[in-house]
C-alpha cells in the first residue's frame, strides 16, 4: 500500500510519516522532495522554475519511483508530499491509483495552527511555506478534498493513530518514553530543514 500524506506546509506530514514508519513494521518513507530539490539543484538558474512540481521531470520521476518500489518493495510506502495542483494529482496520485492500493489523506489545519506550527521550526510569516497556505487551503477546500484529516489540537501520535484507522493498518505499541519520542521528533524536524 502507498499512505499519501497530504497537507499544507506545517500540517505535520513528515512528522507522522516517520511516526507511521516507527510503528508500522515493513514500511519505509518515501520523500519526493529530495528528487525535487536534486532536480533544481543541477539546473542553471536561468531555467529553474519555483515550484519543482511544475517540472514534468520531477512528476514523472515521482510516479516511476513510486512504480518501481511498490512492484518490487512488500510493505507499505508513506509518501508525505503536499500536492494543491488538480492536475498533478491526477497524473501523479491518479495514475498510482490505477495500478496500486494508494490511499491518499489530507493533513487539515486552519491557517493559524500551520502559522504556529512554522513558527515552531522557526519558520515566520514571510517564509516560503507561509506564504503558501492560503493557496493550499483553498485547493483543500475545493480541487483535492477526498478524505480529511484535521489535526487542529492532535499530537503526532494521534495524527499517526487516526491515519492508521484510516487506511487499515495496525500500529505496533509504542515503548518509547515521552523523552525519546520528543527527541525522535527533533531529530525527523532537524532532518528536514531545507
Amino acid at each position: 500500500m502507498i499512505i499519501w500524506l497530504n497537507g499544507a506546509f506545517g500540517a505535520g506530514k513528515t512528522q507522522t510519516a516517520y511516526a507511521l514508519h516507527r510503528r508500522m513494521p515493513g514500511s519505509y518513507v518515501y520523500d519526493p522532495e529530495n528528487a525535487g530539490f536534486f532536480i533544481r539543484d543541477n539546473l542553471p538558474p536561468s531555467i529553474r522554475a519555483e515550484d519543482f512540481q511544475d517540472y514534468l521531470l520531477w512528476r514523472t520521476c515521482t510516479r516511476e519511483m513510486l512504480t518501481y518500489m511498490a512492484r518490487r518493495y512488500e510493505g507499505h510506502i508513506i509518501v508525505p508530499m503536499t500536492i494543491t495542483n488538480r492536475s498533478y494529482y491526477d497524473e501523479i496520485i491518479g495514475g498510482l491509483s490505477g495500478a496500486f492500493d494508494v490511499r491518499h489523506i489530507i493533513l487539515y489545519a486552519d491557517r493559524e495552527t500551520l502559522l504556529r506550527r512554522l513558527a515552531s521550526r522557526l519558520e515566520g510569516p514571510r517564509s516560503w511555506a507561509a506564504q503558501q497556505i492560503d493557496r493550499c487551503l483553498a485547493a483543500f477546500d475545493t480541487d483535492i478534498n477526498e478524505v480529511r484529516l484535521p489535526t487542529d489540537g492532535l499530537r503526532i501520535e494521534q495524527v499517526a493513530g487516526r491515519v492508521s484507522e484510516i487506511v487499515g493498518v495496525p500500529l505496533a505499541e509504542d515503548r518509547r518514553s515521552p523523552l525519546r519520542r520528543s527527541l525522535d521528533r527533533i531529530v525527523t524536524q532537524c532532518r528536514h530543514i531545507r
